[in-house]
């Protein structure tokens, strides 16, 4: 029962959260769903991208469990739930969460392609020192894994287009996504650092990048309202 990358009890895991970000998101849970699920696909492909490579260099992970989905799940799980909040008590505001929402997404997506993709690239450089470090190394940094990270972004950011008709306001999240995405791969590798010296893992990298990716782009999303 393993689905894409994820083992079967992540993939358990992640059929729980599916139903909950579908039930609520009420009229966006499809779109809440989708979205989760357009990243999983995403994160297959970029993870089979190269893989003889990787697998050359023991840098391929073919499988995923419990606390990747949800390191990546957990905050979009948030804002469905802020959400379904803000329908019961202020709907004008709903937008917030949505954009909460997407830009999380952004940042895990756009982590992921700079992480898988980024390591067929050049010698990666630490984020904080530039020093040159080993492929692989949390923290490391390359030319080809940042603009993979915006390209993963945009990608992120077209789904806002199927719900443009809720609000014209939903426009915006195509550029905000960039944002988010940028924002959280860049998190994530700041705190990668941090795993190199025993501090953090990948996991809680992963949702800080998501916590700040989202929270950026609903400021950004607040300031414009």
């Amino acid at each position: 029962m393993n689905f894409l990358t994820l083992n079967l009890k992540a993939t358990l895991v992640a059929m729980v959260m599916g139903v909950l970000l579908l039930y609520l998101g009420g009229a966006l849970g499809p779109f809440f769903l989708f979205t989760m699920l357009y990243f999983l696909v995403l994160s297959a492909v970029v993870t089979w991208f190269g893989h003889e490579y990787k697998r050359r260099a023991g840098l391929f992970e073919r499988q995923r469990g419990v606390r990747n989905v949800i390191a990546n799940g957990a905050w979009p799980l948030v804002m469905a739930l802020l959400y379904y909040t803000l329908h019961i008590y202020s709907p004008a505001y709903q937008i917030l969460a949505v954009a909460g929402f997407v830009g999380a997404v952004a940042a895990v997506t756009a982590d992921k392609f700079g992480s898988e993709i980024g390591v067929l690239d050049g010698i990666p450089r630490s984020i904080i020192s530039f020093r040159r470090v080993n492929k692989g190394a949390s923290g490391g940094i390359t030319h080809l894994g940042i603009l993979a990270g915006v390209l993963a972004s945009m990608l992120i950011g077209i789904t806002s287009l199927f719900i443009y008709a809720y609000s014209p306001m939903y426009i915006y999240l195509f550029p905000l996504a960039i944002v988010g995405g940028i924002v959280g791969t860049l998190v994530d590798s700041l705190f990668g650092v941090f795993e190199e010296v025993g501090v953090g893992n990948k996991y809680t990298s992963n949702l800080i990048a998501s916590v700040v990716g989202g929270l950026v782009v609903m400021a950004i999303m607040a300031m414009i309202l």
